[in-house]
């Protein structure tokens, strides 16, 4: 069993934040002329094939067992879901918005860390997740009544996404990474290529269509920076607690932030910078109180002889 390494969780946790709202950027930017679903599978398939000649290099492809095959099908089904849905949502919705309703996620996955795995969340984690959920329900401006049933999907994500990665701390201790990637993405290829065969013509969020000019270089973004920001994330859960990276996942806004105003022009007004604000504030209060307790839970040096 991998020891716990905080730091190192932390700063592979902070590449995850810089790097997904890349992916969804991507996404956002594909969706005018391709489907959800065809998204879907460029994002997945893409990741089966770069993941591949690494597992093999590094064996790590050992056939997964009964339970294993389990783990992996419900893992895949969480973020197939959640994508979707995250997705279809951007489709509407500036991006930066729903990443503020999304950030319910990191509340959600401390609560389910301390339920399901165990973990000791103290009074000041607590606070720092709430201060950061403050900051990003002051970033929220679509609602039911602007955006109708569309406004819920980002929390149908929020839910699926902190299952899938109180699944992923449970099993990424003893399954490297790049394998847990790779198969996950392979069964989640499994799940959405039947679904895009078999899907009714003229059902808009499934329907095929054949990329041109630059929408090609946005399907593969998603694919390949997909890629990279979850192994980020699982090497994360590899070596930190759940609670301990769930606040810094409000770091994620300040990238969607910068790409909405850069690519989407969203330029985001004085109440979101302030919720940015406090959404930083409860990262770095994170960070520094463990690289504290890290600091103190070092041996003591010897004395001098």
């Amino acid at each position: 069993m991998t020891p716990d390494r905080p730091l190192l969780g932390i700063a592979l946790m902070i590449g995850f934040t810089a790097t997904a709202p890349v992916m969804d950027a991507f996404a956002k930017l594909a969706a005018p002329a391709i489907g959800v679903g065809q998204i879907l599978t460029f994002r997945f398939v893409l990741q089966t094939l770069l993941l591949a000649p690494f597992a093999l290099a590094l064996a790590q492809l050992a056939w997964p067992g009964r339970v294993d095959w389990g783990l992996h099908l419900l893992r895949a089904a969480l973020i197939l879901i959640a994508t979707a849905a995250f997705f279809s949502a951007i489709r509407v919705m500036p991006l930066a918005d729903a990443i503020a309703i999304f950030f319910v996620a990191p509340f959600m996955l401390t609560l389910m860390g301390a339920v399901f795995l165990g973990e000791t969340i103290g009074w000041r984690r607590i606070a720092a997740c709430a201060l950061g959920f403050a900051g990003a329900l002051m970033i929220i401006r679509p609602s039911l009544e602007v955006f109708g049933a569309t406004a819920l999907l980002p929390l149908v994500a929020a839910f699926c996404f902190a299952c899938y990665l109180i699944l992923t701390r449970h099993i990424a201790r003893r399954i490297p990474p790049v394998a847990l990637q790779f198969w996950t993405a392979l069964v989640a290829s499994g799940l959405i290529l039947p679904a895009l065969w078999l899907a009714p013509a003229g059902f808009a969020p499934l329907a095929t269509v054949m990329p041109e000019g630059l929408f090609w270089v946005w399907l593969i973004g998603v694919g390949v920076v997909a890629t990279a920001s979850h192994l980020m994330i699982s090497f994360a859960l590899k070596f930190a607690p759940a609670a301990t990276l769930a606040p810094l996942q409000y770091l994620e806004i300040i990238a969607a932030t910068a790409l909405g105003f850069a690519i989407f022009d969203d330029l985001p007004d004085r109440q979101t910078f302030a919720g940015i604000a406090l959404i930083v504030a409860s990262g770095l209060y994170v960070f520094l109180r463990e690289r504290r307790l890290n600091r103190d839970s070092l041996p003591a040096a010897p004395p001098p002889v």
